[in-house]
């Protein structure tokens, strides 16, 4: 088995991105075909991929802005994203089922913290499932609460790593 790499992505990853999405999460939480694009297109210094045996079998995309809420759903269509915003927003960090168990998260999420400290952001910030707190907090990320985001219909929680002092 080669080593795991994490990379930027690439246009080609889409397909296998998507695959990884709609296996991660319910249809009505994962992310379109059309939004990974997007993402992909306009702010791929966002978006890591994890790399294994030439698959890619994990992703972390995201966008950026300078406004503290993160609950507005057009947002992870990249509408308003501000590339040189202060906050990197994780809208899906997921691993394919197959390879779970490996430590492959950990890397995604470890690789795009040093990432967003190498754009200069002043944090990270993302919602999330209850059963995840424990992983995110993990990674210095603090419990903000729960958001008043309602999608997918799902209760999500806010967490935010502070990168500046």
């Amino acid at each position: 088995m080669q080593a795991l790499t994490i990379r930027h992505v690439d246009p080609d990853d889409l397909t296998a991105c998507h695959t990884i999405e709609a296996r991660c999460f319910p249809p009505s939480e994962a992310a379109w075909t059309s939004s990974l694009r997007n993402r992909i297109e306009n702010y791929p210094e966002g978006f890591l991929v994890a790399e294994l045996d030439g698959r890619v079998v994990g992703q972390v995309n995201s966008g950026s802005t300078d406004k503290d809420d993160i609950t507005d759903e057009e947002f992870k269509q990249l509408i308003g994203h501000e590339p040189d915003g202060r906050y990197m927003v994780i809208f899906s960090l997921s691993v394919h089922p197959d390879y779970r168990n490996r430590g492959i998260a950990d890397r995604l999420m470890t690789d795009f913290i040093k990432q967003a400290r190498k754009m200069g952001k002043d944090a990270v910030k993302l919602l999330c499932k209850e059963d995840l707190i424990p992983f995110y907090a993990r990674h210095g990320f603090e419990h903000e609460g729960l958001s008043q985001s309602t999608h997918g219909g799902a209760a999500w929680h806010a967490m935010t790593l502070h990168l500046s002092d």
